[in-house]
């Protein structure tokens, strides 16, 4: 039960992380007070009124209709402080770093031939079986 809670506390915090840093953006195009179109990763398209445009007349260039058509962005930044920078690494630090590479790539370095020291010499004379004899065998 315990690792099962665990397993699940895991996910969920890892769900959180990748929530919090995650940004983005979400588009809405309204026409008057509906809702037209709705767009999370892309611009949202319009209804097509916001095209037609009323003619500019002559004599009153500064007195133009507003259109009904409205788009609003909503955009959610993520957090950027979880970022970790290398670049300013004390001295100790670079030493750890550096002994712990070393160590760890010679934890995996092996002999280039199998060496069995006991290859030359022959193994004993057994003079009786002790098994066969107090009848003890191994299951």
């Amino acid at each position: 039960m315990k690792k099962v809670f665990h397993k699940i506390l895991s996910v969920l915090m890892a769900f959180v992380v990748l929530f919090t840093t995650m940004s983005f953006t979400v588009d809405m195009h309204y026409c008057g007070d509906s809702l037209v179109d709705f767009s999370l990763f892309t611009k949202a398209e319009g209804c097509g009124m916001e095209k037609a445009q009323p003619a500019k007349s002559c004599e009153n260039p500064s007195m133009t209709e507003k259109s009904c058509c409205t788009d609003q962005q909503i955009v959610k930044e993520g957090q950027d402080d979880l970022k970790t920078s290398f670049n300013k690494l004390t001295f100790e630090q670079q030493t750890f770093v550096a002994t712990f590479f070393y160590t760890y790539i010679n934890l995996f370095e092996g002999l280039d031939e199998n060496i069995v020291p006991f290859k030359d010499y022959s193994p004993p004379f057994i003079e009786r079986d002790v098994q066969t004899l107090y009848e003890t065998y191994l299951i």
